[in-house]
Order: structure tokens, then C-alpha cells, then sequence
């Protein structure tokens, strides 16, 4: 029998994200980064200021995203055989880095107004952040779905969930200005708004490099090997590799010492190990290696 044996699984992705959604976040946040970047600057919010920044990242990183989702859908060839599915994940690391390059500045700036107070315009700053509030709102809700086992447009989903809470917030802020005159609730809302941001993004960013750098997804696979080789007919599980190429399409590779048996026979084996690992561990992809006392090491990553 061949010593080499390759059996692959698929898993295709079907993804509903939706060109005219897109049109209308895109549109709804230049024209609140405009309203509120004016209205920051009238009423000298900085939290107002602050959210008409995340409107802009919002913006483009919508943009972004959606232009990473239609090169990830485009087919393999020849020189891209895994294809553009990583397109969508270079795209969130890029708006992860924006926002978090945004986050560092607000935050700087929210500990210069403690120090350095300046006036506001609690009832305009309260306006323009209403207006933000319903529209990034509205913009969440469109992407919701969309959001959900994509880390590309979470990415972008979280920028506007993001905004939503910080317009609650500069609401809030808009009306302790106006009631109690506490200045210093402008740049304390920035501060937490920022810092929320910043461990979200940290997170998003974790993620993304992980599967740039191909790392493995976080298994038992001292269990794996053990559910492998309790297959009667498997003498040993080695040389595992397993790594994601984005967060839906994980892949796994391994040597598997058989004993000595006809071609037909291993291959009913092999179908056995591939059930186990998509069944129980959720590898969309699967290539093994069939041998008969092939390899000296035989540890199980090598």
C-alpha cells in the first residue's frame, strides 16, 4: 500500500453581508462625524470630539471591511491556493491597530483636560451626541447579524458599538454639564469610553495575529491523539500541525502509523479519524498521512 495518503474535509462558508447595509453605515457615519467633529468644536466637548474621531475610524474601517469580505470571496487559483480568506483578517488587524492608535491619543487628551479645564456647551454637546446616538444605533443593529462568526466585520461592529455606548455616555455627560456644571465629567466619560475601547480592540488584535502567525487553535490534542490512535487499526497519531486561516476555517495535518493493511481498508480508517476530529473538535479541513513504521521520531509535534 502507498505510504502517502491524503484525504481533505471542506467546509464552505456562506456569508450574507450585504453591499447596501454597508452603503448605508458607511453614509450614516461620515455624516455624524461631521455633525459632531462641528459640534465638538463649537460646544469645546472633547468627548463630543472623541466620538466624532471613532465615527471617522468607523467609517473607514466599514469601508475597509467591506472591501476585505468581497476579496475573500473571490475563488482560488494557482498562486492563492487557500485562497483570499485572509484578506478579512489582515482588514480587522488594520482597524484594530487604528482604534487603538485613537484610543492612546484620547486618552492623553482626557488627562490634559483634568489638567487644563475648559468650557462647554453642556445643551449643544447633548444635541449633536442624541443625533450620533440614534444613528450609530440604527448602524449596530444592521450589522448585528453580520457580526456574528466573522472577526472582520466584528471588527468593524464593535467600532460602532463602541460609539453607540460612548454617545449614551457624552448624553449623559451633556446633561451633568447643564444640571450640575461638573466640567470634568467631559474628559472622565472620554477616559472610560477610551479604556473600554482599548480592551476590546487588545482583544480583537490578540486574535488576528494569532492567525496570522498560523497558530494552532487552543485544543486538548493529547486528547485528540488519544481518540485517534483508541481506533483499533491506528498504531500511532504524530507530527501534528493545526492552525486557522481565518476564525471559521480551521486546519489540520498529521502522520498516521497504521498497521499493514490493504489501500481500501486504511481508507475507511481514515474516514473514521476525520469524523472525530469534525464532529468533536470542529476541523473544517483535514489531511492525513498514512504509514507503515515510517518515521524514527514519532512525538506527536515535532
Amino acid at each position: 500500500m502507498p505510504q502517502d495518503h491524503h484525504n481533505h474535509t471542506h467546509h464552505h462558508e456562506v456569508s450574507h453581508m450585504s453591499g447596501k447595509k454597508i452603503f448605508w453605515v458607511t453614509v450614516l457615519n461620515a455624516t455624524i462625524t461631521v455633525a459632531e467633529f462641528i459640534g465638538g468644536l463649537i460646544s469645546g466637548s472633547l468627548a463630543l470630539l472623541s466620538d466624532s474621531l471613532h465615527n471617522l475610524s468607523d467609517t473607514l474601517a466599514i469601508a475597509l471591511s467591506y472591501v476585505a469580505h468581497r476579496i475573500s470571496l473571490r475563488p482560488k487559483n494557482r498562486r492563492k491556493t487557500f485562497g483570499y480568506k485572509r484578506a478579512e483578517i489582515i482588514a480587522a488587524f488594520v482597524n484594530g491597530s487604528v482604534l487603538l492608535a485613537i484610543s492612546g491619543m484620547l486618552i492623553i487628551e482626557a488627562f490634559r483636560r483634568f489638567a487644563n479645564p475648559e468650557p462647554i456647551d453642556g445643551t449643544l454637546m447633548m444635541v449633536v451626541a442624541l443625533i450620533g446616538l440614534a444613528s450609530n444605533l440604527f448602524s449596530v443593529l444592521l450589522l448585528h447579524k453580520d457580526s456574528k462568526g466573522n472577526l472582520n466585520i466584528k471588527s468593524s461592529y464593535l467600532h460602532l458599538l463602541n460609539d453607540t455606548i460612548s454617545s449614551v455616555g457624552v448624553v449623559f455627560g451633556g446633561i451633568a454639564i447643564n444640571v450640575w456644571e461638573i466640567t470634568w465629567i467631559d474628559p472622565v466619560i472620554t477616559l472610560l469610553i477610551s479604556l473600554y475601547i482599548l480592551r476590546e480592540t487588545l482583544r480583537i488584535i490578540k486574535k488576528t495575529v494569532d492567525i496570522l502567525m498560523q497558530s494552532s487553535p487552543d485544543m486538548d490534542y493529547e486528547q485528540i491523539q488519544s481518540d485517534v490512535e483508541g481506533i483499533e487499526e491506528v498504531v500511532n497519531l504524530h507530527h501534528v500541525h493545526a492552525w486557522m486561516i481565518n476564525e471559521q476555517s480551521v486546519f489540520f495535518e498529521a502522520h498516521v502509523e497504521m498497521k499493514d493493511m490493504p489501500l481500501c481498508e486504511a481508507e475507511q480508517v481514515i474516514q473514521k479519524i476525520e469524523k472525530i476530529l469534525k464532529d468533536k473538535y470542529g476541523f473544517t479541513h483535514t489531511t492525513l498521512q498514512v504509514e507503515v513504521d515510517r518515521c524514527e521520531n514519532k512525538n506527536l509535534f515535532v
